[in-house]
């Protein structure tokens, strides 16, 4: 029933005397999901019926190249047990083409029709009709009949990428930078634990969001398979650190009267270390302290985030995750332009700094 979300975790030699360290990122990102019965002939073209999913950029996503990816689930033997299929087009199957400009006579702001304009083409009628609707074509490709699909959670997304410019920056850099970490051989007694949380761009209220019971029941089980005493368990959750990633807003060159006059984020600088004073992040100075000290120690950059005042920014997982398990925590992340863009930009060499924190936390 999780099949979009992840917990991992390695334990100690000896994790009665070692520390708890959890990571935290979202594994979702504001795109176009494929609604049921997709398939619309609209003048002439084949085109799908799509809605966004979180707060896209809306107009970001004309006049690309779209895949088709997600989960698909199959009818079995067992109506209770579907099984779940990962979907990948890799490659492109759609596009929504913008209107040329001599044709709009928009007024200047006009709010963009979503269900008419953001709908996406994928083939044309007449002469040229495809023989197969979209999923005719999923099934072929996994190896499925059509009629044994019973549900999907598809979506559409940008097939170009580069190495700094790329679909998805929000937060596959996160999830990467802790994969990463937990698949080093690390050393000591420490527990480590990241949980890859799906549903962030829409609140986290569900049974694979982080604003569940599912964490603190997992990190109990953990506590119990490693026949770890009650009074061990609680100086383990006494001294544990927990890291929420998700990126950063960088200052932006043509609008840097959005971020803070003191606190500019530049990308290639470092990860930012997020703070709010109305608790949208959850650093307090106890826990900003450990990571500018292994910074310090490390040679890690590290750059200080503070949102405008008046201007709320985002929310992490943070927050929601301290409010069940009141440990020291830090949000960070790296800074990034065009956040919620179908093509994001980010630095390289601030994911190398963010891999660098999440090893000095990890396996320290």
């Amino acid at each position: 029933p999780y099949s979009s979300m992840m917990v991992a975790f390695a334990a100690g030699e000896m994790p009665e005397y070692g520390r708890l360290n959890i990571g935290l990122a979202h594994t979702d990102f504001p795109m176009l999901k494929i609604k049921t019965q997709p398939d619309m002939n609209r003048s002439g073209y084949q085109t799908l019926n799509v809605e966004p999913y979180g707060g896209l950029i809306k107009e970001t996503w004309f006049d690309r190249p779209l895949g088709i990816a997600g989960k698909v689930m199959a009818q079995t033997t067992d109506p209770f047990r579907p099984k779940a299929y990962l979907y990948d087009s890799e490659r492109a199957m759609c596009i929504v083409p913008s209107l040329a400009p001599h044709l709009r006579k928009d007024a200047p702001g006009e709010k963009m029709n979503v269900q008419k304009e953001l709908i996406p083409v994928y083939g044309l009628d007449g002469q040229t009709v495809k023989d197969k609707d979209i999923l005719q074509y999923v099934a072929d490709d996994l190896g499925l009949l059509k009629d044994d699909i019973l549900d999907y959670d598809l979506y559409l997304y940008n097939m170009d990428g580069m190495e700094i410019a790329s679909p998805r920056l929000d937060n596959v850099t996160s999830v990467s930078a802790l994969v990463d970490t937990m698949c080093r051989e690390t050393n000591g007694n420490n527990t480590n634990v990241i949980a890859l949380f799906d549903n962030e761009e829409i609140g986290s209220r569900s049974k694979q969001g982080a604003d569940s019971v599912l964490l603190s029941e997992i990190i109990k089980r953990i506590m119990e398979g490693l026949d770890i005493e009650a009074g061990a368990g609680r100086r383990l959750m006494r001294d544990a650190f927990m890291l929420s990633l998700d990126v950063a807003h960088a200052t932006h060159p043509n609008y840097s009267e959005k971020s803070d006059p003191t606190n500019q984020i530049v990308m290639g600088r470092g990860v930012a270390l997020k703070s709010s004073a109305s608790q949208r992040y959850v650093s307090d100075s106890e826990a900003s302290a450990v990571i500018m000290a292994l910074s310090r120690n490390q040679e890690i950059k590290i750059q200080r985030q503070v949102n405008r005042s008046g201007m709320a920014g985002g929310q992490t997982l943070g927050p929601i995750a301290s409010s069940y398990l009141p440990v020291r925590a830090v949000d960070m992340g790296i800074p990034i332009l065009a956040m919620h863009s179908a093509v994001e930009l980010g630095s390289a060499e601030d994911y190398a700094q963010l891999e660098k924190i999440c090893g000095a936390v990890f396996e320290m």
